[in-house]
């Protein structure tokens, strides 16, 4: 179980049908890294910048909502051009991607679809941390949790 949170950042619709969110989520980073939006971001709690993948059609195989943020303490202030989102607490399976980004988080991906079933996912948000152990060449770590039943 994790608690909620809510974070602040910038997001995109897309589906990976076509590789298409491997283009949109390329994209995104960086606009996230050339607009400097952590640096935009009121009220941050941690330096941890998180992805968060919701408001999904129906499972990874259509259409969901991915959002690049920092965990705020409110959102009374969302700056022009950010979203902000409260996410409510839910259960999760951890996993860590381990090696060189953003390979790493990928084959991990590639790893929870084939085993989608057999997770039991509930396709409310899935997440990923990309903490202090996330920018350190092939010993990188970003921690993925999936919403479980």
């Amino acid at each position: 179980m994790t608690k909620g949170f809510k974070i602040i950042g910038i997001s995109v619709r897309t589906t990976n049908k076509n590789n298409q969110s491997q283009q949109d989520l390329g994209n995104l980073w960086n606009k996230f890294f050339s607009e400097n939006v952590f640096d935009k971001v009121p009220n941050k709690i941690s330096s941890n910048i998180m992805t968060i993948y919701t408001d999904y059609k129906s499972d990874y195989t259509d259409e969901y909502t991915t959002i690049i943020g920092i965990p705020v303490s409110t959102l009374d202030q969302i700056p022009n051009g950010l979203i902000g989102r409260e996410f409510e607490k839910e259960n999760f399976q951890k996993f860590i991607a381990k090696g060189e980004m953003p390979n790493a988080v990928l084959n991990t991906w590639i790893n929870i679809w084939q085993r989608d079933k057999e997770l039991n996912r509930k396709y409310t948000y899935d997440f990923e941390v990309y903490g202090q152990n996330s920018q350190n060449g092939e010993n990188s770590e970003v921690e993925i949790y999936i919403a479980t039943k």
